[in-house]
């Protein structure tokens, strides 16, 4: 069965290999990116957001089956908030009305192995709550202060958009929609925005103390892209409001076997 499909950050990395395996298997993709894309915006405006969603509409004819949201920023600046939080969240709202018209829609986005890491409460909560002017001031104030301290947007957001996830997956607009809302958590992938930080055997170090990964190492796209497809997929029935970490193991290596019993 084709299926209409919309991917964000189409043009690269964990994208780019998720539009590929899509139209290798027939489907028609709609992707979305600020270059390179069928539908070029900026998603880390409003503008470019509310601009992105009539333009992804009419390419869909009306019609759209399931949007996986893969763009992204890794960089310590307060942009990051604008296009790994709100980027996905206002976007994927826009889209909600025309994705309730599917037999079978599905929505999945990209978190992170670093929504498990430390984090700026008080940027997670202004994300939490919508407000991407507190949240933009927020993550200003951690670059400024620096010693460090902006190195925890990128992991500030991932949080923020998992709680999302979570709080929206449950409510009458999605689920009784019968739209299964996730996320994919990974670990190091090899793609190019984190070439650099794999660059060197010091580097790969430092890297695996923070994101162990003991299964088979770091990853290709296309493993994470396999888990999106079916998590956007109709056999996806009733898995919702998870995040689940493609990680090679490391969130069982940083959080022990009983994660239940953390506060």
């Amino acid at each position: 069965m084709t299926r209409t499909y919309v991917v964000t950050g189409s043009a690269s990395g964990i994208g780019a290999a998720t539009v590929r395996i899509l139209k290798e298997s027939g489907h028609k993709v709609i992707g979305v990116d600020l270059k390179n894309a069928e539908v070029e915006t900026d998603l880390s405006t409003s503008i470019g957001r509310s601009d992105g969603v009539k333009k992804v509409i009419e390419l869909g004819n009306g019609s759209i089956d399931a949007v996986i949201a893969c763009a992204g920023l890794a960089h310590p600046i307060a942009k990051t908030v604008s296009v790994n939080y709100f980027g996905v969240t206002e976007f994927l709202t826009g889209l909600l009305p025309t994705l309730t018209k599917s037999k079978e829609p599905r929505v999945v986005v990209t978190s992170s192995m670093a929504s498990l890491m430390p984090n700026s409460p008080e940027l997670v909560a202004a994300m939490c709550a919508d407000n991407e002017v507190e949240a933009l001031a927020i993550a200003q104030g951690l670059v400024d202060a620096g010693g460090g301290s902006e190195q925890l947007i990128y992991g500030s957001t991932k949080r923020a958009l998992s709680r999302w996830i979570r709080r929206e997956c449950i409510k009458p607009l999605w689920a009784g929609a019968g739209i299964p809302l996730n996320a994919v958590g990974p670990g190091i992938v090899k793609t190019p925005m984190v070439a650099e930080m794999i660059a060197t055997q010091e580097a790969r170090d430092a890297i695996a103390a923070q994101v162990p990964m003991p299964l088979n190492g770091y990853m290709e796209a296309e493993s994470v892209a396999s888990l999106l497809i079916w998590l956007s997929s109709p056999e996806n029935t009733h898995t919702t409001g998870q995040t689940i970490y493609i990680d090679g193991g490391s969130d069982a290596v940083l959080r022990g076997e009983n994660i239940w019993d953390l506060a």
